[in-house]
């Protein structure tokens, strides 16, 4: 049985929600506040958080970034009226996993749900090799204990950069096309996302790991297919 926490203050859309997600696997909680939500996640474990970005006692982007300070690795999905590159932005840095702008189609919504719950279980039924870290050049990537260094710094990196950078240098070498990215990172090949998500996730990620992020040496774009993640130098 999957748990989702849902926080929305409009009645009627929240009342929407549950029934458009309402399955026998999933248990449905509905909160419209953000202190509501808190107490709620304070008393237990969610598979997944659906959340409003506005609500009456404050911004859900402040709720997500105290779970990501907890170290919460719970996925969350925001719900927003804000459609602007630096509202996407900003709900990408603050941790979400995927975003959804109003007004939306229920039964997108309902897909993208289930493909965040595909990747929890897909997660937690991972491990061995592929969770060592990747030591290339001056970078050592852990996506186990989501620990990332460049040159013995630590790099703080969203949940939603961390799975485009596994992703490519799970692939190194090889040129990804933008298609094959979004399925990956966001929703698992359905065709409404905005591909704009990738290439703002693609500068924050070029902006926190290459030295000069205008003249990338590591993440680079293959112009009218995708992205490469070009290590240098001999792995370690």
């Amino acid at each position: 049985m999957k748990s989702i926490l849902i926080v929305e203050d409009d009645r009627a859309l929240g009342d929407g929600l549950c029934l458009a997600l309402k399955s026998p696997e999933a248990e449905l909680s509905l909160c419209r506040t953000l202190s509501a939500a808190r107490a709620a996640l304070g008393a237990g474990d969610f598979d997944l958080l659906v959340l409003d970005v506005n609500l009456p006692d404050g911004n859900g982007l402040d709720l997500l970034r105290e779970l990501r300070g907890r170290s919460n690795p719970v996925p969350v999905i925001l719900l927003t009226a804000n459609d602007m590159e630096t509202d996407i932005v900003a709900g990408l840095e603050s941790g979400a996993d995927d975003y959804v702008t109003k007004p939306f189609s229920l039964a997108v919504l309902r897909a993208r749900v289930n493909a965040q719950l595909r990747r929890r279980e897909a997660a937690g039924q991972g491990g061995g090799a592929q969770d060592r870290p990747v030591v290339i050049d001056g970078f050592s990537f852990d996506f186990a204990r989501m620990e990332f260094r460049r040159d013995g710094r630590p790099v703080d990196l969203s949940k939603t950069e961390q799975k485009l950078l596994r992703v490519l240098v799970e692939n190194r070498g090889r040129t990804l096309p933008r298609e094959l990215l979004v399925d990956r990172v966001w929703t698992d090949g359905a065709e409404y996302v905005d591909e704009n998500a990738l290439s703002v996730t693609v500068k924050r990620l070029r902006g926190k790991l290459e030295e000069n992020p205008s003249k990338p040496c590591y993440l680079k774009t293959v112009y009218g297919i995708g992205y490469v993640w070009s290590a240098r130098a001999k792995e370690d």
